[in-house]
């Protein structure tokens, strides 16, 4: 009911209480309810007397059908189905339960928010609804390559390469999972996998990508941040945004699986937003300091500290607050 609502006042004009009930067949005062719990999802809404109501900024609901026709034949063909909810917990978490069940390799879960939205390492994801896109796609891979923990690493190359198609060529990459637009986040990647560590495994992809944050996402995000509106300095289409995303995503997925991490290595190292910048490196709950020297060929971090070079597979990474600007993690 509240989609339908919302999909009522998607054309950014007024719309009496009275017409608003006719058409969803209740009664004025259910309405008023109705635009409450809109503006509870942080949807604002403009209520002008003898008018009615009004969108204050539009809102593009996700729909399968025009996500499917926005894509290329040969990436359409790849995906094995599209769900879409207006509010779940994770998308991630969604694939992973439905796995066996009737997630098949390329079914795709979108969401319009999400309750209990995850990034690296258990962190949550701000996801004001209808905003962003929040996206996982399970994907069963029959033979692991030998570099597969280097996986979020292709799929950063890939939403790269998505970012420059919408017209933003200075996209970045951060180790292991940020997307980055001059030093503020605008994407996150979270790698989850179900199966053994050797042999066939599904392994679920999410993507958290910020399009037209709401003002107030301040107050929840520890972290510069940035979405695709302030960065294109315009409107944008979700949907064309999620095609883009999807057909990028099966590219890699299906490269990866054929050749591993090294297509991807180079065009990774080209945009490694924290190559030679002092930073610090976070594991177990010890701290090390040192210069950030790229990644090697299996995808792990090298820290050139103590004399040395070494090399990290996991950990959280920032720049040193001594440098004046920082990328961290939500």
């Amino acid at each position: 009911m509240k989609s339908d609502l919302l999909n009522i006042l998607s054309d950014g004009n007024y719309h009496s209480g009275e017409s608003l009930g006719a058409v969803l067949g209740i009664g004025r005062s259910a309405v008023w309810k109705r635009i409450h719990a809109l503006e509870d999802r942080g949807i604002e809404v403009f209520a002008v007397s003898g008018k009615g109501y009004r969108l204050a900024s539009p809102v593009e609901l996700l729909c399968k059908d025009k996500i499917l026709m926005s894509m290329r034949h040969e990436a359409r063909e790849i995906i094995s189905g599209i769900e879409i909810h207006q509010q779940t917990t994770s998308t991630n978490q969604l694939l992973l339960n439905n796995i066996g069940v009737g997630a098949s390799s390329g079914y795709v879960c979108l969401a319009e928010s999400q309750s209990a939205g995850r990034g690296r390492r258990g962190r949550d994801w701000y996801s004001p609804y209808a905003r962003n896109l929040y996206c996982s796609i399970n994907w069963k891979f029959t033979d692991i390559p030998e570099t597969f923990p280097g996986l979020g690493l292709a799929i950063g190359v890939g939403m790269a390469s998505a970012m420059r198609r919408l017209g933003l060529p200075d996209t970045r990459l951060k180790w292991p999972n940020d997307v980055i637009w001059r030093d503020a986040k605008l994407a996150g990647i979270l790698i989850e996998m179900s199966g053994e560590s050797c042999g066939p495994c599904n392994v679920v992809v999410g993507i958290g990508l910020n399009i037209n944050m709401p003002k107030s996402a301040g107050a929840s995000i520890s972290q510069p941040w940035v979405d695709l509106k302030t960065a294109l300095g315009k409107e944008v289409s979700r949907n064309e945004i999620c095609a883009i995303v999807l057909e990028h995503l099966v590219d890699v997925l299906q490269h990866f699986e054929e050749s591993g991490l090294a297509p991807f290595i180079e065009e990774w190292r080209r945009l490694d937003v924290l190559y030679n910048k002092p930073v610090t490196i976070e594991i177990s709950g010890r701290k090390l300091q040192g210069t950030a020297q790229g990644i090697d060929d299996n995808g792990a971090v090298m820290i050139a500290h103590d004399h040395e070079v070494k090399h990290y597979m996991t950990g959280d990474i920032t720049l040193r607050e001594d440098h004046g600007s920082g990328c961290r993690h939500r």
